[in-house]
């Protein structure tokens, strides 16, 4: 675990209210191998009505002179955008549950939150915190490098328009400026009862229905963080909250363990190749981290006082090996053919149609709620390049 720099620091540092793509130059200091300059030269200049066919030719242009061939560059901008996106909520919640410092500034906390949070794990704000500081990384390292190689990043600032939580430890210069809406989730936790299923691999049977560990956030929309203070005064709504949220980690950290193999099957560059299967392994390993603490949330039954919805969070400690909060080593399962010993593995990494899956997965679950069509058309469109990219010789 790293080394966290003063966990009362205020949140209002200059550096975290830039726009995450331009921050590249304000992290811990590094030799920097591009120019500022040339940095934003090249830098798509998005507005939120004129993605599009403009958008679009600016990005085949610039690729033809790249040394990048198009279909690496897609599969590394694609991976670039979704990290921006998973950059913002984890900063929503290390502003409200975290560690604020100068790695992951910005916010200053909310006690009663945080006092939830740590109910499930006594360490959540160095968890929360150390994966903030991951995808920021992932996402400015991708970006960085396809500038590098003479390609156009990812850029999601036209798109910072969503609300977001208003409670107090919010970065009040954020309030309205989020990508991504972490207060009316559908979470799908199928993901536990897939990695302890010794007979089933998504790959090989698409339409098997692996359980959910907990049905109610699969049904409806619920909120992982304070929408205002008037949420932190219900004790028992407040633990919901911060359960949704422990739940909300691994499920979206167990999507990254499988799109970056699924996408570097697709890739030609060794180089390209080499950064996907590099970054991937950290992604499950912040999976490994959030399934086993997601098994701590205290089991209780609560109702949004704002939309009436009920929530229940089952207790999992249990005999039954599909649910038993204990096992959290990915269960041996059918790979690639079932004339082949079970082996344990990650589950799903087939590459077809990846990238539009993951993306489809994400609007399902709610996190985009808010955003405009603008949005949605630009990362459709880096979703489908990703998927046509095809390896070489």
């Amino acid at each position: 675990m790293k080394t966290t720099i003063d966990r009362t620091a205020n949140g209002s540092s200059a550096d975290e209210n830039r726009p995450l793509e331009d921050n590249l130059e304000n992290r811990k200091p590094r030799k920097r191998f591009i120019s500022r300059r040339s940095f934003l030269s090249k830098t798509i200049a998005l507005g939120a009505g004129t993605v599009g066919a403009g958008l679009l030719s600016s990005i085949r242009t610039a690729e033809a002179s790249s040394s990048l061939s198009p279909g690496d560059a897609a599969l590394l901008r694609f991976a670039a955008a979704l990290e921006i996106l998973e950059a913002d909520f984890w900063i929503q919640y290390n502003e409200l549950g975290g560690i604020q410092d100068e790695e992951v500034p910005g916010g200053h906390g909310n006690p009663a939150y945080t006092e939830a949070l740590e109910v499930i794990e006594d360490e959540m704000g160095d968890y929360i915190h150390d994966n903030t500081d991951d995808e920021i990384t992932h996402h400015q390292f991708l970006n960085a490098y396809l500038v590098s190689r003479g390609a156009p990043p990812a850029n999601l600032n036209a798109f910072r328009t969503l609300m977001g939580s208003t409670a107090t430890g919010v970065n009040p210069n954020k309030i309205g400026h989020r990508l991504t809406n972490l207060t009316r989730l559908d979470i799908d936790t199928s993901w536990w009862t897939r990695y302890r299923d010794d007979s089933h691999n998504p790959d090989l049977d698409p339409n098997h229905v692996f359980p959910q560990a907990v049905p109610t956030l699969a049904n409806s929309r619920h909120t992982a963080i304070p929408r205002t203070d008037a949420d932190t005064s219900n004790p028992n709504f407040l633990q919901a909250i911060a359960n949704t949220a422990a739940f909300h980690f691994p499920t979206i950290e167990q999507g990254g363990s499988s799109l970056y193999p699924s996408l570097a099957q697709r890739a030609t560059d060794v180089e390209v190749l080499r950064i996907l299967m590099s970054i991937g392994p950290t992604e499950t390993m912040h999976f490994q981290t959030w399934s086993d603490v997601a098994g701590n949330a205290p089991p209780l039954t609560a109702r949004d006082p704002v939309t009436g919805i009920f929530v229940t969070f089952p207790d999992l400690e249990v005999e039954n090996e599909l649910f038993d909060k204990a096992l959290i080593m990915p269960e041996p399962c059918p790979f690639l053919s079932r004339s082949l010993p079970i082996v344990s593995i990650i589950r799903p990494t087939n590459t077809q149609g990846a990238a539009m899956g993951a993306l489809r997965f994400l609007r399902t679950m709610g996190l985009f709620i808010g955003q405009s069509q603008a949005f949605f058309a630009y990362m459709t469109q880096l979703a489908q390049e990703a998927d046509a990219a095809t390896r070489g010789v």
